[in-house]
């Protein structure tokens, strides 16, 4: 079952990612070849408006062909005939309609679930909240320097900065802002360090207060992957960490085994956020700078708006074939993984 929700969630994220190349394509003016799901050969195609759309053997990945990497193509409609501007509005739209759709998740989940303010709850005794002074009713509003929504993201902070021991956190009481030095401290019975703050109870915001914290819980999925990439450079954690397709598999199969006994809401909602994860993974990372990538085209077309002139199509070509070959090789190395944790 987790096989099958995950080729139907990740084929419907990669879609949306499609779409937005698409609509600011057509938006544009430029004509789209072909829109196509998966890839591999064609299983079925069908030509309409002068865009052939198609779905393909292997049900990872898709495209929206524009023939972009054609630089001598320059007749009406094409992709390097429009300005510079025009053709980076169409790149950047891909990762920025998975940002707008990890969005929409975020309001319905926060709309269904609510979530948990930054209010201190309690104060437990013999840590060193209690020892700063922080009190029950103290809304926590930063730590470190990064700015507090709801409790989620104080969690997210300690979970991926495992090295540090001590916590500048601003709160405010009684319409004054304080700051307090906690440090991790690990009592008896303890399963782990804690700083000795209880978090606040579930809040539903309605209907606007949904979209303002959707885009916190955005804001919150974007600075994850963000901070799992730091920890990935710096070997906070390693390649058997990760996940590709297979490993993705897996966890949706989890997912859904977990909230199967509560209801089809609870299993509809469980993968929601699942997907939100992958939707506000897959336009972060296509939005930074690797050859191959969107972001790596963005940087080849920004360096063309400053200077007036196109870098020579051979050279990034060059380029982005080599980031082609590293990601096939960095994605084969995670689904070796994949498999390994299989047995």
């Amino acid at each position: 079952m987790g096989l099958i929700i995950a080729v139907f969630l990740i084929g419907f994220i990669i879609f949306f990612h499609e779409l937005g190349h698409f609509a600011l394509a057509k938006a544009n003016g430029i004509r789209v070849d072909e829109f196509s799901l998966g890839l591999g050969p064609t299983l079925v195609g069908k030509k309409i408006g002068g865009t052939l759309f198609s779905l393909k053997l292997l049900p990872f990945g898709g495209a929206c062909m524009m023939g972009e990497d054609d630089a001598d193509d320059r007749s009406e409609g094409s992709f390097n005939s429009k300005s510079v501007w025009a053709r980076i509005s169409v790149i950047a739209a891909g990762p920025v309609f998975n940002l707008i759709l990890a969005w929409i998740f975020c309001v319905i989940l926060i709309g269904a679930a609510g979530y948990r303010t930054a209010e201190i709850s309690d104060v437990p005794a013999g840590y060193s909240a209690q020892e700063q002074g922080l009190e029950a009713g103290d809304m926590i509003t930063g730590i470190n320097g990064r700015s507090v929504h709801f409790w989620d993201d104080i969690s997210l902070y300690t979970l991926t900065h495992p090295d540090e021991t001590s916590y500048e956190i601003s709160y405010e009481r009684d319409g004054e802002t304080y700051t307090a030095q906690l440090e991790l401290r690990k009592l008896e019975n303890d399963a782990s360090p804690m700083l000795g703050v209880v978090g606040g109870e579930m809040v539903y915001p309605g209907i606007l207060g949904s979209l303002e914290y959707g885009f916190y819980k955005l804001q919150y999925w974007m600075t994850y992957t963000v901070d799992s990439l730091r920890m990935l450079v710096t070997g906070q954690v390693g390649l058997q960490d990760m996940s590709g397709p297979v490993g993705m598999a897996a966890v949706v199969d989890e997912v859904y085994e977990a909230a199967a006994p509560a209801g089809l809401l609870a299993v509809v909602l469980s993968l929601m956020n699942f997907s939100t994860l992958v939707s506000a993974n897959l336009g972060v990372m296509n939005l930074l700078p690797i050859p191959a990538l969107d972001g790596g085209r963005l940087i080849f077309l920004l360096v063309e708006a400053v200077r007036r002139k196109r870098v020579p199509p051979e050279k990034e070509g060059m380029v982005h074939f080599a980031g082609f070959a590293f990601l096939m090789i960095f994605m084969v190395v995670v689904l070796f993984n994949d498999i390994i944790k299989l047995f």
